[in-house]
């Protein structure tokens, strides 16, 4: 993301959300407020989107992510997790529809600074009003840490959290995506969900050169993707962090439990994955 910007990438991926909505009906993943917070440049593009039948891979997976990924944070507030972390927020609507606010369930966004000014100017021009169990926690990584920037909005680190963390991965530092985990492991009955892509060399041919052009367009957007994984490597290095149960759907894990009778003509193979991990109890 350039500097003073708002991520482009966000505002992709909540353009796929509003046409998930449009011409799949919300089938996987049904987000009421999808269209009511884009801004007009990004409404500008839908039409465009729908129409191009090369992205329903893409608009499918984004959606199936935010369905496994809240699936995941429902089951934790059944056994009693109270805090929700959604990192990397951008335009993301849970805060908006959260069904467990009378539960007591709080919603912490983190984010650049620039794109939540630029999340709360959308919500501000859809007149819809921040929740109240909603804090924003403006976060610039290069002055200020996870952990002191959830510290200052009222984040209690001694108490159960699910960690919402979609989008964001490849373009993250290994480094970074090591420090981020180590934070999560941290905190007593951690549940995180996030995705990540393979390396190219594990895709057929004819797929890997989709891929790197996807790749290629990022960091012409400034927003570079620095790490893929391959799973077995990722798999490992949950398991150093302390992360016990982990569940990671492939593409066709993914087509397989979501999408149904849409799952006509999508790729199976490397690809995308989303992950569910769990920190080991402290014994």
């Amino acid at each position: 993301m350039r500097t003073g910007q708002a991520s482009q990438t966000a505002r992709g991926a909540a353009a796929y959300r509003a046409v998930h909505q449009r011409l799949d009906g919300g089938t996987i993943f049904s987000d009421p407020y999808a269209f009511r917070i884009l801004d007009a440049e990004t409404l500008s593009t839908l039409d465009g989107m729908a129409a191009d039948p090369s992205r329903r891979p893409m608009r499918l997976f984004i959606a199936a992510r935010s369905r496994f990924s809240e699936d995941s944070l429902a089951a934790c507030v059944a056994r009693g997790v109270r805090q929700v972390v959604v990192l990397g927020a951008g335009l993301d609507t849970f805060s908006l529809r959260n069904p467990f606010a009378g539960q007591g369930v709080r919603v912490f966004e983190v984010d650049y600074p620039a794109t939540q000014a630029w999340k709360r100017e959308q919500l501000a021009q859809a007149s819809l009003a921040v929740p109240a169990s909603l804090t924003f926690a403006p976060v610039d990584f290069e002055a200020l840490s996870l952990r002191e920037g959830l510290a200052s909005a009222g984040f209690e680190r001694d108490r159960p959290a699910f960690f919402q963390w979609l989008g964001v991965v490849p373009y993250l530092t290994r480094e970074a995506i090591s420090v981020t985990l180590g934070f999560i492991a941290t905190i007593p009955e951690a549940e995180v969900v996030f995705d990540y892509a393979e390396p190219f060399e594990n895709y057929p041919a004819k797929r890997r050169a989709r891929i790197m052009a996807m790749a290629e367009s990022a960091a012409a957007r400034g927003e570079p993707w620095l790490s893929l994984f391959d799973p077995s490597e990722l798999a490992k290095l949950l398991h150093d962090k302390g992360f016990g149960v982990v569940e990671d759907l492939g593409l066709a894990e993914i087509a397989d439990r979501f999408y149904g009778t849409l799952r006509e003509g999508i790729p199976i193979g490397p690809g995308g994955h989303v992950a569910r991990a769990q920190r080991s109890p402290v014994r």
